[in-house]
Order: C-alpha cells, then structure tokens, then sequence
C-alpha cells in the first residue's frame, strides 16, 4: 500500500483487434503506422454510404472456446473470452477453487450482441418466431461477456457489465481498480468488447452522419486532428488487462507489467452525442484522474487521445487537454491510435489503455497517421504519422462516449 492505499498493477494483457489477434501484433502494427482498416469484406455493402470498417481478421473462436459452444454465443462474447484468456496465460494466473472466489470480471459493451439481435428479427420475420434460437437472449445481452468469461474460466467474484457506449472499457478497468482497492476482490480481469460491423451497425451510424465515406481510401480514412476528417470508421474487438492488488500479485510471483495509478468519470450533461461546449466535460475527469493519482499535470508524458476523427470531437478534446493541463498542454505528446483501429466503440478504452502501457514498457509513442493537413483548432504536438522514441512514465488515456459519458485513466511505470 501507499499511503494507506492498496495499489493496483497489471499482469496480463490481451487483444483482438483490426491490427492484430493479440497484443503483440497489435502493438506492433501500431507502432509501425499500419492501418487496419480496409472495405468491409463480412456482407455485401454496395447500397451503403460507407463501406469501410475495422474487421478483425482471421480470428478462430476455437482456439479459446470449446466448439460446440461457439454457435451459442455472439461473436462480441468470443472475442472477450479469447482477451481474457490471453490475459491469464501471459500472467500465469490459474483459477482453481482456492482463488475463484477472489477474483471478478468487468467487461464493457456499449452495444452488446446486435449481430445476433438482427439475425433473429430477420428469422422471425422470414420464418416465424417459433424458428428463433432458445439461446439468443444470452447471445444478445450486454452482461454475458463477463458472465460467459466467468463460467469458461471459473472466476466467482464480482461479474457484471459496464456500458457507456465509448467509455464502457475504460470505465470496466476503472471500476475494477476501485473494487481491488476497496478489497471486495484480488484480482480483476477489466475491458471491452465489441462486434458491430454488421449490417445494422453500419447503417445506423452511417445514418447519425456519424462515418467517414472515404470509401476509395480505407487505410486513409480515419484521420483525426487532421482538418479533413469527415467522421470516424466502424470498428470492433475486444481487449482486457488482468488488474491485481500489489501483495497479491507478489505472492504468486507475478511478473508486473505497469500500474493503474489514476481514474477519473465525468457527465458532460450537455447533447446526445457531442462533447460539451469546449470540453468542459473531458476537462474534469482528467482533472480528476490527476487528483486520484496524486500527480501534477506536468508528470505526464503522453495521452492517447480519444480521437475519432470527427469535426467536433478532436476541437473540443484539444480545448479539454488545455483546460487541465495548461500551459504544459503543448509539451504533451498527444497521438489518436484510432487513425489505425478505427473506432472499437465499446472496447477501445481498453485497447487504448494497453497502448499507453506498452508506450510506457517500450519507450515508443504511437503516431496519429495520416496527418497530411493541419487543423488549427489541433495545434498540440499529435505525433504526426510516425512512431517515437521518448522515455514515459505516467501515460494518460482518454475515452469519451455519447450521451456525455467521459472515462480518463492513468497508467504507471512500476516502481
């Protein structure tokens, strides 16, 4: 403990995402300035506006699911069992009856089974509603991520969902850190989910105006901080970090990767789905991340940006940055991983917060690509298209999601 507080630390991280099946191939696209998005392969998108997404790529839920399971379960539920267990093998945790009741799940969603949901509105519509599956209520619902984590991997302790639409993930690993704190369990397995390039999913947003049509330049297409960003790309995937109480994680011998040292929530109680006026709104939970770490704004390094690629978002997000920061706002690396992603909705608090860990672990920043023309409305350094080198310690991650909901966590160098 510090201060009379437990602390928490990472000792396993996993990864599914437009970049990669785990966190290495992930990162490693990343740092490389690679895109993951490309046109939509998964069904026929000739009547859609966009036709763009982020798709994870030669994902086999058999490697982490028995197979007379997998058609039992919506692929958001399959790529959050795989995160887990990724998360678990790199930590060498083993959940055995001794530990089981010590240790919980959170996984958010901000959308949950929608793939499921529209196929079984088609069925009932194409062949009645006696030829639905007895099993689409537990495909569909938000909370059976962590629930099916939880009976695939035996975790008994607290287990349920977080949802915040964007924020989700990053308010799941917030919310674990506070349950380790206050002693309700020793270790969580925390982040988000998400499988919305579907049909629905791409109409829908598409239909908010919300999508970047830059249909004959996918890997150019989602360009936050750049004046030419005409709206985010569609993404899904899913990542979780293993969170642990420090003396927990000793006593086993875990090896350990970072630490969560800071979060901070806030409403901006303003629209649907733009940020408050100026980022009033981002402004405070960083403020308050800050204060919940016991940090000054000039100890940090880095922030991964929320940066969708939308007019709105990265104005305000800028004017938030300085808000809390001040004058040590433009000293600030500040990149957007999502110009790479797209956008994981649900899941990318997570994605992001591992990206923040490996800057921290490797010394590296991930850029924001595509940076071809610049927006004085962005004028903080944005790590324009290419990876750098620079010592962090304490790395910010911002996510903010519509209806106002905004999630800020700190990560740590472990010392």
């Amino acid at each position: 403990m510090v201060d009379g507080k437990r602390r928490v630390v990472i000792t396993g991280m996993g990864a599914v995402s437009p970049l990669g099946n785990d966190v290495a191939s992930s990162w490693g696209a990343a740092v490389e300035g690679r895109s993951g998005i490309d046109l939509v392969t998964r069904f026929d998108t000739s009547q859609f506006e966009s036709r763009i997404a982020g798709e994870v790529k030669g994902f086999n839920p058999e490697d982490y699911i028995p197979a007379k399971e997998i058609r039992r379960m919506d692929r958001f539920i399959h790529y959050a069992i795989a995160v887990c267990k990724q998360a678990a093998f790199q930590a060498n945790m083993d959940i055995n009856e001794e530990n089981a009741n010590d240790i919980g799940v959170l996984i958010g969603s901000g959308i949950g089974g929608i793939e499921t949901l529209t196929e079984s509105v088609l069925t009932i519509f194409q062949k009645g509603p006696n030829k639905v599956s007895p099993f689409t209520i537990p495909m569909i619902l938000t909370d059976l991520a962590a629930g099916q984590v939880s009976i695939q991997m035996g975790m008994k302790g607290p287990n349920y969902a977080v949802v915040s639409a964007c924020s989700s993930s990053a308010h799941a690993i917030g919310e674990a850190v506070e349950i380790i704190k206050r002693g309700q369990a020793k270790a969580m397995f925390a982040g988000g989910s998400e499988a919305t390039v579907s049909q629905v999913g791409l109409a829908t947003f598409g239909a908010m105006r919300a999508l970047s049509n830059r249909n004959d330049e996918p890997q150019k297409a989602s360009r936050p901080f750049d004046k030419l960003r005409d709206g985010f790309v569609l993404a899904e995937g899913a990542a979780a970090l293993l969170l642990e109480d420090l003396d927990y994680a000793r006593a086993r011998g875990a090896t350990i990767l970072g630490e969560v040292v800071g979060y901070g929530s806030s409403a901006d109680a303003s629209h649907v789905t733009a940020p408050a006026e100026g980022g009033e709104g981002a402004a405070r939970a960083m403020t308050q991340a800050l204060q919940n770490a016991g940090l000054r704004p000039e100890d940090i390094q880095y922030i991964n940006a929320h940066g969708t690629g939308t007019p709105l978002n990265e104005k305000y997000e800028t004017m938030s940055i300085k808000r809390a920061f001040g004058d040590h706002a433009y000293k600030l690396m500040v990149s957007s991983t999502k110009s790479m992603t797209g956008h994981m909705l649900g899941a990318t608090g997570a994605i992001e917060a591992i990206f923040c860990l490996k800057a921290i672990e490797r010394g590296m920043i991930p850029p924001t690509i595509n940076q071809e023309v610049p927006d004085p409305d962005c004028d903080l350094d944005n790590v324009p298209n290419v990876a750098r080198k620079a010592d962090v310690r304490y790395a910010m991650s911002n996510s903010m999601g519509f209806g106002g909901h905004n999630a800020v966590l700190i990560l740590a160098r472990f010392e």
